[in-house]
């Protein structure tokens, strides 16, 4: 298994279409996947739009890349920030990419570079379109890793944060809403999709097949710090921990039905069932021959 320290990664942020205030947050984030060897901001950085970006640019080390908006209602931004990440891809330096943006232009982007190899990880709001979160390997919200930024430092200092930045996830609770897949039907699809014979399976097993199938997909999404809190919390799933074993999960459904307990000493034995009237019938008549015929014999009383 490769280790994060081994991962070269490129993280490439559209500024024009990411809040400075994710910045320390996305990065941390992405410091558990590879280690951000390439980290590049795009935009103009002549307009006043991104001048909450430049302090952070000298802070984590990011390099500004500079495009002019030539043409009004053309953003030219996405066009320069596919193109380094092709001429990153060729150079072969890199083992994965980050892509820092909401926007549905890099579906082809992330779905190229997964092609040739690479993974990618894609980082937006929960608007995000479901073509650029499937295109990635695993996508990540920047609410989620928002909200875990403020309750590190205080409730006080989250509510200037969302004070500030209010217009930019004014639509966040309907977003989340269209955005997140009903969790029980995901979650029984994963466990009966890597269930062994006895019904259960790897918790591990459940994870890789969750990321595999829904790209988005992060217990803390649902308000759960890791996946085993999120499965134990699931009224429809029994969660065990094996002594010297990794956890595992099954579907309550198929829990072995219980053995009937055997009847108690004073309790009333059930009467026999009533025998046919047709074997009835038989008996009888064999045990009248057997009579007559006992009767008959010579040395019998009759005689």
């Amino acid at each position: 298994m490769t280790e994060p320290s081994d991962v070269r990664l490129a993280v490439l942020i559209d500024a024009d279409n990411v809040s400075a205030s994710h910045a320390a947050a996305l990065l941390a984030e992405l410091a558990r996947y590879g280690v951000p060897t390439v980290k590049r901001a795009y935009g103009d950085w002549t307009t006043q739009q991104l001048t909450g970006w430049k302090g952070e640019l000298a802070r984590h080390a990011i390099r500004p890349i500079q495009q002019f908006a030539n043409t009004i209602g053309k953003n030219s931004t996405d066009s320069a920030l596919i193109i380094d990440a092709m001429d990153l891809l060729y150079s072969g330096n890199l083992d994965a990419f980050a892509i820092v943006s909401s926007d549905s232009d890099f579906t082809r982007l992330a779905t190229r570079v997964r092609e040739s190899g690479k993974t990618v990880y894609g980082l937006g709001r929960r608007r995000t379109p479901a073509s650029l979160q499937a295109a990635c390997d695993k996508f990540i919200f920047l609410e989620v890793l928002r909200d875990e930024a403020d309750q590190a430092q205080g409730k006080d200092a989250g509510a200037d944060r969302r004070a500030d930045h209010a217009a930019d996830h004014e639509d966040d609770a309907e977003a989340e809403a269209d955005s997140l897949p009903d969790l029980r039907t995901i979650l029984e699809a994963a466990v009966r999709s890597t269930a062994q014979d006895d019904g259960w399976s790897a918790l591990g097993s459940v994870g890789s097949y969750l990321g595999k199938t829904h790209a988005a997909f992060d217990p803390r999404h649902y308000g759960f710090p890791r996946l085993s809190a999120l499965a134990g919390a699931q009224s429809y799933l029994d969660l065990d921990h094996p002594d010297g074993g990794q956890p595992r999960v099954r579907l309550r459904s198929q829990r072995p039905p219980r053995k009937r307990a055997a009847a108690s000493k004073g309790a009333p034995k059930q009467a026999p069932e009533e025998e046919p009237a047709e074997n009835v019938a038989k008996k009888t008549a064999k045990k009248t021959a057997r009579t007559r015929k006992g009767a008959a014999a010579p040395g019998s009383a009759a005689e």
